[in-house]
């Protein structure tokens, strides 16, 4: 039997998550006995060769049910189903994929906002043997949503890991960041400032430049998804940096400002630059900041210029 698809994987997976915590490998071995896959069924790699076809897509299994609610990570490399996931095992539908999980609101606003049927069709180029992508959809089209796919992957990943660190790992990786970025005239010198202002409303203060010709004060809060940052807080933070006759600040979360929040800065004398969850770790991917390169593909055209005869 060939080894099903991320989609049809996704029931599986979730009736052993709600057994109890559990990983990938040990869930790995039941969903392969369960449909009775070969040894080489079993061992079959990825055409990079770094990572188990069968490992892979239950890996995007869990991503999908976690982004409906339905499973969450208590620990790293752990997952178990949530109270919602094994009330919807009561009761289970015929076939759990996609367009069922549509059906839960949060899954809805992820899927639809990092492209929905594109992120779909690309799972036939990322993962062998998914659902058939858009026949319509030439190749290119297929590898530029097969990377959107990837990387709204990433950056969920990367969020849920900043959360269940500490505050203090949360301000080394703001440093990491903006040194990476170019600011703070190096990272010895980022790392000495920011955390160590002691001003209200104020995480730290760093170098624009690497003469320290001029300084962006930081702030920086790490919240749980849902825990948007309010206008008063920007408030407070904008009230911080006149004391401190500031001129630029940057506001830092790992979760989302509101609408009041965002339309507050927009008429400051100051400079205040938003980052919320959503830029910061499309920030890290770009500047390879908590991730590194795994896959690299090149692909060649053809020279017509090589091929022209004068």
């Amino acid at each position: 039997m060939a080894i099903p698809d991320y989609q049809s994987l996704m029931l599986p997976v979730l009736r052993h998550a709600a057994g109890g915590e559990t990983r990938v490998p040990d869930v790995s071995e039941k969903i392969a006995d369960e449909f009775g896959l070969s040894d080489v069924e079993r061992d079959e790699l990825l055409p990079s060769g770094r990572q188990r076809v069968l490992h892979n897509r239950i890996h995007w299994s869990k991503f999908y049910l976690s982004k409906a609610g339905l499973v969450v990570f208590p620990a790293r490399g752990r997952f178990v189903a949530t109270d919602a996931g094994r009330a919807l095992l009561a009761s289970p539908p015929e076939r759990l994929d996609t367009r069922f999980l549509e059906s839960y609101p949060a899954f809805r606003s992820w899927y639809q906002k990092e492209g929905g049927q594109e992120a779909e069709g690309a799972m036939a180029a990322v993962v062998p043997g998914s659902p058939v992508a858009d026949p319509q959809a030439t190749p290119e089209e297929q590898i530029d949503a097969a990377h959107r796919a990837l990387h709204a992957a990433l950056r969920a990943e990367l969020l849920d890991r900043i959360r269940d660190n500490s505050p203090a790992f949360f301000e080394r990786l703001i440093v990491d960041l903006l040194v990476a970025m170019g600011y703070g005239g190096g990272h010895k010198n980022a790392a000495e400032q920011l955390g160590r202002s002691g001003d209200g409303g104020v995480d730290g203060v760093i170098s624009e430049d690497r003469l320290g010709l001029d300084r962006i004060y930081v702030q920086a809060k790490r919240y749980a998804e849902g825990n948007s940052i309010q206008r008063p807080e920007l408030q407070s933070f904008v009230g911080s940096l006149v004391g401190l006759g500031a001129s630029k600040g940057v506001f830092v979360t790992t979760s989302s400002f509101t609408k009041g929040a965002t339309e507050y800065v927009r008429n400051l004398l100051q400079r205040v630059v938003l980052i919320d969850g959503e830029r910061l770790t499309a920030l890290m991917i770009e500047h390879g900041v908590g991730t590194r390169l795994q896959i690299r593909i090149d692909i060649q055209r053809l020279d017509e210029d090589f091929f022209t005869e004068d």
